[in-house]
């Protein structure tokens, strides 16, 4: 009982760091999938197995060098000079990451709940302060809390939108929407996978302590599982409501409303929650960096952060996703091609002094 426990604190974690405002609004999906047409299909089941292989790979590593910190993974996986350099990007992106998903909470407000977008912002970084005030404990706490019933929630919207509801315009409009570069769906899918996981390893690594490795790396798994799972319903969802979906920075609201005005209201609850999970999870990477950064206490480190991300939190949800979130995907990649290749020599490494000696 303990070990199926283990792996579901840990599989909220995966989904609280990587299915935020980006992901539950549908905004991420139709530019890294949708906007590929057919190719897109491709790319959420390549996306799904990455999150699991990636995951798991990255908590046998955490268990291996007993790494709690996304800062000592990276110093395990780059060594000291390198991990300093990744470690200051990483430090900016959470930061945008941050202003990005205040941007998110503006828009709700603003196309959905027919409010003021600074309301919006407002009153999103006020409930981030307030969850993340007690740190470490406060951030495994919230996803415990507040991931299963989002999780629960987003699956059977998604789900029906997916399954049940009418459509099949993707053919139809996939010329209209697809890209030149058709084949690029491989690289716009390793992207995705690579900007979320940059934020996952935040998250992830904090779950060290919680359980044996074996749990570790199994709930790595299920959560990559799922959230490949949720990508796939995602696009096709949207796919189904092309052009529609084009003009809207919140499309998934768009479709939750022509199910039903009650769907609607709970998947505006949905977002939601996947914005306050994603801010959670960079606001408390970002403060935990500037604390250390400048030897200010980490709750002063937290207020200061919030304050510093209401600026660019102003600009357009879905500019910034489309600008912010490709550059960072970059260096993600890099992060995953040394994780994998670090894990999978260690692994050998690991197998091969196992074999008794004749």
């Amino acid at each position: 009982m303990d070990n199926i426990k283990s792996r579901l604190s840990l599989v909220m974690g995966y989904l609280g760091a990587v299915v935020g405002a980006g992901f539950a609004s549908g905004q991420e999906i139709v530019q890294f999938f949708v906007s590929y047409g057919i190719q897109g299909r491709k790319g959420c089941i390549l996306a799904m197995l990455l999150f699991a292989l990636c995951g798991g790979l990255l908590m046998y590593m955490a268990h291996r060098h007993a790494t709690s910190s996304y800062q000592d993974m990276l110093h395990q996986l780059m060594g000291e000079k390198a991990s300093r350099i990744v470690d200051l990007l990483m430090a900016v992106f959470l930061f945008l990451g941050l202003s990005t998903m205040l941007s998110a909470s503006g828009a709700v407000f603003y196309e959905h709940l027919f409010q003021p977008k600074e309301l919006g912002i407002l009153v999103a970084s006020v409930l981030v302060a307030i969850f993340l005030f007690t740190g470490k404990r406060g951030l495994i706490k919230s996803y415990n809390i507040l991931v299963p019933a989002k999780l629960v929630l987003l699956l059977l919207i998604t789900g029906y939108a997916a399954l049940v509801v009418d459509g099949g315009q993707v053919e139809t409009y996939t010329v209209f929407i697809c890209r030149q570069e058709k084949s690029w769906w491989l690289l716009s899918s390793v992207l995705y996978v690579a900007y979320n996981f940059a934020l996952a390893m935040v998250v992830l690594t904090e779950y060290q302590s919680i359980g044996s490795r074996r749990d570790g790396i199994w709930g790595a798994i299920w959560g990559g599982g799922l959230l490949g799972v949720l990508v796939l319903f995602n696009y096709l969802a949207l796919c189904k409501f092309l052009p529609n979906i084009l003009h809207y920075e919140v499309p998934m609201l768009y479709i939750a409303g022509y199910i039903s005005p009650g769907t609607k209201v709970v998947y505006t609850i949905v977002l939601w929650v996947g914005i306050l999970t994603t801010a959670i999870a960079n606001a408390y990477g970002f403060a935990q960096r500037f604390s250390g950064f400048t030897s200010i206490s980490y709750s002063f480190s937290l207020l200061i952060t919030l304050a510093l991300a209401l600026p660019i939190s102003l600009q357009s949800f879905s500019s910034l996703v489309s600008r912010v979130y490709p550059l960072f995907g970059l260096l993600g990649i890099i992060i995953l091609v040394v994780l994998i290749a670090k894990a999978v020599k260690e692994i050998v490494v690991e197998m091969v002094s196992s074999i008794p000696n004749r």
